[in-house]
C-alpha cells in the first residue's frame, strides 16, 4: 500500500515539475530571440530593452502557453470521459468524431458569418455555441448506436463513419462558401494556441477551469461506473444522470478547446493512457488530476514544438500532436489485441 502511494506521490511530482518547465519553456523559447533576463524582467513588471520584446512576451508567448496549458487539460480530460463512459480504450474526440463534429459547428459559425476569425465576445459564444451543439450532436448518435453495437470495434468503426460524414458535411460547407471563409476555416482547421488573446483568456480560463472542477467532483460517481451499471445503482449512483452530465461536460470541453485552437488531436486519446501507465490505477480520484496536468503538459511540449523553424515560421499544431498520439494508439491496440 505505502509503495502504491509513493508511486502516486512521484507521478504527481514529475508531471507538476514537467508542467512547470515547459511553461517556462514556452515563455522563454520562440520564433524571436530574447534574452532570458528581459523575459524574466518583463514578467515582473520591470525595464525592458526593447518595446518589442514587451509586447511579445505578454501579448503573443503568455497566452499561447495559458491556452495550451488550458486547451490540453481539457481535451485530454474530455477524453478520459469519454474511454470511461464508453468502457473503450479507444473512445476519444478524435476516434468518435466528436471533434469533427465541434468542427462542422465551428464551421458553419464562420462560414456563413463571412469568415471572420477575429472574432470578440460575441464571436466567442457564436463559436463555442456551434462547436457545443456539433459536439453533443455527435456524442448523442455515439450514445444510440451504442445501444445496439455491443462491440467495441463496431462502435469505433462506427465513430469513424460518423466523423467522415460530418467531414462530408464540412467539405460541401467550404464549396459553396466563399474565397475568404474558406481561407478563414482553413487556417483554422491547422490548429493553433496562438488563437486567444490576452483580451479573451479571462473567458477561456472560466470555462475551462469550471468544466475541469465538474470532471473533478463526478470522481466517485465515475469509478463507481468502472464496475458495472448495476453496481453503480446499488451503491446509490443515478447513473442516467451521471451519464448525461458526464456527456455535456465532455462536449462542453471538446467545444471550447475546438472553438479557439481548431482541432487538436489526439491528445485527447493519449493522455489519459500516459496517467494510468504512470499511476497504475484506474481511481478517477488520482486520475482526472494526473490527467490535467499531463494533458497540459503534452500540449505546451507540442507548442514548443511548432515553434522549431525559429525565425522561418511556425509549423501547424495539427501536424506535431499526431506524432504524440499515434505511437499511444498502436501501443494500445497491441496491448489489447487478445481482448475479445
Amino acid at each position: 500500500m505505502r509503495n502504491c502511494v509513493d508511486k502516486r506521490i512521484l507521478a504527481y511530482v514529475s508531471a507538476a515539475l514537467a508542467l512547470l518547465l515547459l511553461f517556462a519553456a514556452n515563455l522563454l523559447f520562440g520564433s524571436l530571440d530574447i534574452p532570458y533576463g528581459e523575459v524574466l524582467s518583463i514578467l515582473t513588471g520591470g525595464e525592458c530593452g526593447r518595446d518589442v520584446w514587451r509586447v511579445v512576451v505578454l501579448e503573443t508567448r503568455l497566452p499561447q502557453a495559458l491556452t495550451a496549458l488550458l486547451a490540453g487539460a481539457s481535451i485530454s480530460v474530455a477524453g478520459l470521459l469519454l474511454q470511461t463512459l464508453f468502457r473503450n480504450p479507444l473512445a476519444g474526440p478524435e476516434v468518435l468524431g466528436v471533434n469533427s463534429g465541434a468542427g462542422l459547428g465551428v464551421a458553419l459559425v464562420m462560414l456563413f458569418a463571412g469568415g471572420v476569425s477575429a472574432f470578440g465576445l460575441g464571436g466567442c459564444f457564436a463559436m463555442l455555441g456551434g462547436a457545443f451543439v456539433g459536439a453533443i450532436f455527435v456524442i448523442m448518435i455515439i450514445l444510440l448506436l451504442a445501444t445496439f453495437l455491443r462491440n467495441n470495434v463496431f462502435l469505433l468503426i462506427a465513430g469513424v463513419a460518423v466523423g467522415y460524414m460530418t467531414s462530408s458535411a464540412i467539405t460541401l460547407l467550404n464549396y459553396f462558401s466563399t474565397a475568404e471563409g474558406v481561407h478563414s476555416y482553413m487556417v483554422w482547421g491547422m490548429g493553433s494556441f496562438g488563437g486567444v488573446t490576452m483580451q479573451q483568456i479571462p473567458f477561456f480560463a472560466t470555462v475551462a477551469l469550471l468544466l475541469l472542477m465538474a470532471s473533478l467532483v463526478m470522481a466517485k460517481p465515475l469509478n463507481a461506473l468502472l464496475l458495472g451499471d448495476a453496481y453503480a445503482v446499488n451503491l446509490g449512483v443515478n447513473v442516467k444522470a451521471v451519464r448525461v452530465v458526464a456527456l455535456c461536460v465532455t462536449g462542453l470541453l471538446t467545444a471550447v478547446v475546438t472553438a479557439f485552437c481548431g482541432p487538436v488531436a489526439f491528445i485527447g486519446l493519449a493522455v489519459p493512457h500516459v496517467a494510468r501507465m504512470l499511476l497504475r490505477s484506474n481511481n478517477h480520484r488520482h486520475l482526472i488530476p494526473s490527467t490535467i496536468m499531463l494533458g497540459g503538459a503534452v500540449a505546451l511540449l507540442c507548442n514548443l514544438a511548432c515553434q522549431l523553424p525559429g525565425e522561418n515560421g511556425l509549423l501547424p499544431l495539427g501536424a506535431i500532436t499526431p506524432l504524440v498520439g499515434a505511437p499511444v494508439i498502436i501501443y494500445v491496440v497491441i496491448k489489447n489485441r487478445g481482448l475479445r
